[in-house]
This record gives C-alpha cells, structure tokens and sequence, in this order.
C-alpha cells in the first residue's frame, strides 16, 4: 500500500496549500443550494410524509425526477427494470460526476416530529434511516452543479442517480449490473448521521436468502404421530444458528427474522418461513459462512423429517473506500464549518437521548478530523458498496440526529421531519456541490482519486452475489 500512502500524503498537501477560504465558484453552489433550500426541505419533508418501502416509493421517486426535470435535466425513468429508479442528467462530455439519491422508508417506524415516541399512522412506514433527506439534499448538489455547467464556468456531465430499495432487496445491484456507471469518473454519497465526518470506512458485505419448511399437517392432539412439523425444522435450524455463532469470527453476523412459525397451536405445522441475513467485513469472509449455513438447512430437514428450500434474496459488498477523495470532502467541510443550533433544537436533541438511555449532550456537528481507515469497521451494509466496486466513490456523513441516537428507529424519524434533519440536508448539499465542483475544475484530482480505486480494486473482478434476472419488484411490500 505505499503507492496509496504516498497519493494520500501528496493530497493532503495539496489540499493545505489551496486558500482556505470559499472560491467564488464554491460561493455560487452554496448560493445556489440556498436559492433551492425552501423547495428542498418541502421535496424532504413530502418523501418523510408518503413514508414508501421497497420497490413501492412510486411517488417519492416521481417528487424527486419532476424537480430534477423542471431544473433542466433529462431524466430516464424505470431504469434497469426498476419502476421506482431512474437517471437524472445534465451536461455533455467529461468529467462524469453522479451523485446517490435514496427515497425508501423502513416498515413500522412512523413516527410525529416529536421527541418522545408517538407514532404519526401506528403501524405504517417512517424514514428511520433519513432517506428523504438522503434524496433532497443529493438532488440539491446536483442541481447547484447543473447551474455551474449552464452558466459556463464548468465543463462535465452531472447526473443524479434516483435509487430506490436501499434497506431490503438493494437496487443499485441492478443498476450496476444496467451498466450506469460504466460512464461515471467518479460517484459521491452520502448518508444522515449523528455526526459529521468525510467518511473513509467501509461497510459491511451482506447476504440475504430465504429458507422455507414444508412438512405434513395433522390435529396437534389427536394425531400429531401423522404429522411432519415444518415448525420442528425452523426451531432445529435457528438453534443451529445459534450454536454455529461460538466458531464464527468476530466480525460476522448472523441474525434472522421468522416469517411464518405456523398459524395455529392446534394444528402440527406443514409450512414454516425464515429471512436469513450473513454478514462480514468483506465478502470474500462471508461467502463461507452463507455457505455452512445453506448446508445446516439439510440438516434441520432430516431431523424433522420434511423438505426444504433456499431461495437467493439478494447480497451486497462492502464498500470500497477512497481516502484521495475523502481528504477532498474533508476540505469542504472544514471550509463549511460545523452546523448551529438554536436552543430548542438542542433541547429537542437532550430530550430524545433522555428517552432513549442516552447521555443528554445535544447536538454533535464538530467536523471531526479525516480517520484512519479501520480494517474491521462494523457497523452496518449499504449497496453503496457495489456502486464502489465499479467506480470511484466519495463518502460523508452529516448530523441529522442528535448524538448516539439509535438508527433505523423513531428517533430518526422524528428529527427527519424538522429543523434539525433540515439543516444536516442543506448541509450535506453544500458540501457534496463543493466535492464535485473541485473534481469538475480540476482533472488532475479526477485522475487521482480513480487511481486509488483502480489500486484498491486490483485484480479483483466485481460479480454481482444475486444471479442474473430481473430485479424482485413485485416483491416490495
């Protein structure tokens, strides 16, 4: 890795000799994010407000491509046999910069903007993840570069990628696969946090598979010798699950949802269902894992005495990082400053932690400085890893959420539909407009950050875990 060691020590240098101070051309994107902020806190908060959940954000998705079209791009709908996805772009020839746009909620999680959990609809979606600021705030920078390209003071191709069902069935596998990147220099994301950081660590590889049971019902009581408990099977194969965590590594995880465990006591089960989920700090570790555990399947089969199937769901890579560009984020946030606060922000922030068992200290927005890359950096999986195995990515986090919140819960809801959530949005959009405009005006930073991706990936041949077909669509709800 000293090749990748010196291009980051020469990035750095770079960036320290730069005028630490806004160009007008990094005051005109932030201008222009501002001029969009209104439109763009209400596309955010109509996204929190429809809540959609895979493959079904029909509206979400609509809000997001007729705003990108009334800004002057062209937009291909329905992309890579996706309703939901689709291809916002403007401009013509190179640099090629896209920039992630997610819209999808999580079930369950609805939630009112306030800090003590009281659902809005009990029982429906919410955005537990912040992804109806994910999408606004993208389409923001997207659109500020838009009127850079338009006003002549930049030459390149922005596109701004709508892609839908991040948190179930990861619909940038497809899009990858559409080839939608083949034409991309380099990608940037970002995703709502609890705190601000150029984000320099990878994620977690990801496979999902579905096992199902089928034996022979029978009365529970008149006759359960006549039965074959499909039941029996799942209970015998989730305590093989369980066992099997004493000799994995550290860094799997394993965990399962069960879908179907039978209907009623009286009756000896003949059909039962589970969602399995492996995870690993690179694909190249899990992949044995998912492996044993197909073959624990057969086993819980025979001891039960019933049949059994294992269907692919879906899988993801971790993500591949690129510190030259994280350096080129961490600049722009620097530049940025942290985000402020009023005090009933603050105290909306306090309130949340008091109810969640944490540590009442409000609001964390100190742009914290560029880390180490981690060799095993936990956390969680984004199909953002697979868009970073086939081109150059750029990461950063933004505080949406008060510090050490619990994610994927109604806390995050909560502060997505207000102030709080807002101001990390239009932050997030500030800072991606100033990454990308460095890499429109500069191809010789272009040039570096594809090198670290190109010396990272190696020889490394990116192959898609889900098998060739359509992607799972009718299987959003």
């Amino acid at each position: 890795m000293k090749k990748l060691t010196l291009l980051y020590v020469l990035s750095m240098i770079t960036l320290s000799v730069s005028a630490q101070k806004l160009s007008k051309n990094k005051q005109a994107v932030i201008a222009a994010v501002e001029k969009h902020e209104k439109e763009l806190i209400r596309i955010s908060d109509e996204i929190w407000s429809i809540a959609e959940t895979a493959f079904e954000e029909t509206q979400s998705a609509e809000i997001l491509a007729s705003y990108a079209e009334k800004n002057g791009f062209t937009v291909d709908r329905g992309v890579a046999g996706m309703p939901t996805a689709f291809v916002a772009t403007y401009g013509s020839g190179s640099p090629v910069i896209s920039v992630l746009g997610e819209f999808d909620a999580l079930p369950g999680l609805s939630q009112k903007t306030e800090p003590t959990k009281n659902p809005l609809n009990e029982g429906e979606p919410g955005h537990g993840c912040g992804h109806n600021m994910f999408g606004a705030a993208s389409l923001g920078a997207a659109i500020a570069i838009k009127e850079q390209i338009e006003a002549g003071k930049i030459k390149g191709t922005v596109k701004f990628m709508g892609t839908p069902s991040e948190e179930k069935f990861f619909g940038k596998i497809w899009m990858v696969r559409e080839g939608l990147w083949d034409d991309v220099d380099v990608n940037i994301s970002w995703h709502p946090a609890a705190e601000m950081k150029a984000d320099v660590q990878s994620s977690l590889a990801l496979v999902d598979f579905k096992i199902e049971f089928f034996g022979q019902a029978a009365h529970a009581s008149a006759d359960p010798w006549n039965g074959r408990s499909a039941s029996d099977a799942l209970e015998i194969y989730t305590t093989g699950v369980n066992y099997y965590r004493e000799h994995v590594k550290p860094t799997v995880r394993m965990h399962y949802h069960i879908q179907d465990g039978g209907q009623v006591v009286n009756v000896v089960p003949d059909y039962s269902r589970l969602w399995m989920r492996v995870r690993d700090t690179e694909r190249k570790g899990m992949m044995p894992v998912y492996e044993r555990l197909q073959e624990m399947v057969e086993g819980a089969a025979i001891l039960a005495d019933v049949d059994y199937k294992v269907s692919l769901i879906s899988g993801i890579y971790e993500v591949l990082v690129n510190r030259t560009g994280g350096a080129v984020m961490q600049n722009n946030l620097e530049l940025l400053g942290p985000i402020t606060y009023t005090p009933e922000e603050i105290a909306f922030g306090k309130k949340i932690q008091e109810v969640t068992g944490k540590p009442q200290v409000g609001m964390d927005s100190a742009i914290k400085p560029l880390e180490a890359t981690r060799e095993n950096p936990g956390g969680g999986s984004t199909d953002v890893g697979d868009v970073s195995w086939n081109v150059a990515n750029i990461n950063l986090g933004v505080t949406t959420a008060p510090k050490d919140t619990p994610w994927h819960s109604w806390a995050v809801v909560a502060c997505g539909g207000m102030s709080i959530g807002h101001k990390g949005m239009t932050y997030a959009s500030k800072a991606m407009s100033m990454t990308m405009l460095d890499l429109f005006e500069d191809p010789a930073l272009v040039k570096e950050v594809k090198a670290e991706y190109k010396e990272r990936k190696g020889d490394a041949v990116y192959e898609a875990i889900v098998p060739a077909g359509p992607p799972p669509v009718n299987q959003g709800k």
